[in-house]
């Protein structure tokens, strides 16, 4: 729970009141158990997944789960009646990534954000009694925007550990390959490259964004708050020159506030 501060984004804004941000801070909490689990156990990954599969079903099935977050899970479940589908793809992102490390297109890269993104969004759609059709396909545009841009912030450390998730078809159009992704500076095509990704990020982010007007003032609020919270990160990779690779670029909370503002003000 300790990593939420450290997001793009106010993981439960104080706005939505006690109730609903617990509800949010149990779903993250599930969504950041299995990404450490996928990013960073020691031990069998695949087989750590399994378990934490295990232990989900325990939730639904009114059992007692092993693990704490799985423990805190337990009442939103019930309480929000939330289906379980959303988070076994959270899990299957974290199996994807333990055999796949690189995505050829753009459409691929999209399809694996339906896993590892668009399903943390859709379970706060079911938080807020929100969860109709249309609503969701705006939420998945931001999820997605969202997982691209932490991908440009995290080319660096993902690249460390064997992946990369920009698209294979887009380092050969701007020239760029491996060699460019562990140096210690961004060239030219490189930036370039994130330039260009980051702007796919953009768009993706305001077309979603219509999803914070459609919603009752508390929960288009914290929508409005997580499109921000994109915006600013992606203005802080702007501000950087787009070279990911010297520092990671960090959105500052002036920067939040003033995309925040311009979100509320339908800009």
């Amino acid at each position: 729970m300790s990593q939420a501060r450290d997001e793009n984004f106010p993981v439960a804004s104080r706005l939505l009141g006690r109730r609903a941000r617990g509800h949010l801070l149990a779903i993250y909490g599930f969504a950041r158990l299995v990404d450490d689990i996928g990013d960073e156990a020691e031990a069998d990954r695949l087989a750590l997944l399994d378990w934490a599969e295990e232990d989900l079903d325990r939730v639904y099935a009114g059992q007692d789960p092993e693990h704490p977050v799985m423990r805190a899970l337990a009442p939103t479940v019930r309480e929000c009646t939330l289906p379980a589908e959303p988070f076994q793809r959270l899990i299957e992102a974290n199996r994807r990534d333990q055999a796949v490390s690189r995505y050829e297109s753009f459409d691929e890269l999209l399809d694996y954000c339906r896993l590892s993104a668009a399903p943390v969004g859709e379970l706060v759609l079911h938080v807020f009694g929100a969860a109709t059709p249309g609503h969701l396909a705006l939420s998945e545009r931001i999820c997605a925007g969202l997982q691209v841009t932490e991908h440009l912030q995290d080319i660096a450390e993902d690249h460390a550990r064997g992946r990369v998730y920009l698209p294979a078809e887009d380092l050969a159009r701007f020239g760029c390959d491996d060699d460019d992704l562990s140096a210690a500076t961004a060239t030219p095509e490189l930036r370039a490259l994130i330039a260009f990704e980051a702007d796919r990020a953009r768009t993706l982010l305001h077309h979603g964004a219509p999803l914070a007007r459609r919603l009752s003032p508390r929960p288009g609020l914290a929508v409005g708050a997580f499109v921000a919270g994109g915006r600013a990160a992606l203005d802080a990779l702007a501000r950087s020159g787009y070279d990911v690779l010297a520092e990671r670029p960090r959105p500052t909370r002036r920067g939040f506030m003033a995309a925040f503002a311009r979100g509320v003000a339908g800009r």
